[in-house]
């Protein structure tokens, strides 16, 4: 079965996995955004299947800008219920790839590997958990 997503559909995944892990970033109060920004861009880079193809293009399109992480949030948490939808619609495997995509990228990004991650690092794992499932 071959999937064919729009550049719109690309756009909206894009935005859901790469601000997932802004969103993560954004939240880390260790004074060390950028290395929870690198470890979830590496796990995103490590994504297969059709969602890692999407993720693996330039994000042309992708527009993730905020004032504050609420206004980023904002962007982001709906992009993540609505990639997950479209992508039960279209392709269910995928959509289970992608969350599990997502959630790989997050923890990396809280570095729960290292122990458990900040209560505001948690939170906002609980916050994109929620919009993946809401789908």
């Amino acid at each position: 079965m071959s999937i064919t997503l729009t550049d719109q559909d690309k756009i909206t995944l894009r935005t859901a996995a790469w601000g997932a892990v802004s969103l993560m970033a954004a939240a880390d109060a260790t004074g060390k955004p950028h290395r929870a920004a690198t470890d979830g861009s590496i796990a995103l880079g490590s994504a297969t299947g059709l969602v890692g193809h999407v993720l693996a293009e330039w994000p042309k399109g992708v527009n993730l800008k905020g004032k504050s992480v609420a206004e980023l949030a904002d962007q982001v948490l709906p992009a993540l219920t609505a990639a997950t939808s479209l992508l039960k619609q279209q392709a269910p495997v995928e959509a289970d790839n992608f969350r599990s995509t997502v959630i790989v990228a997050i923890e990396a990004a809280a570095r729960t590997h290292q122990g458990r991650p900040t209560p505001t690092l948690a939170d906002m794992i609980r916050k994109i958990t929620a919009a993946l499932d809401a789908a």
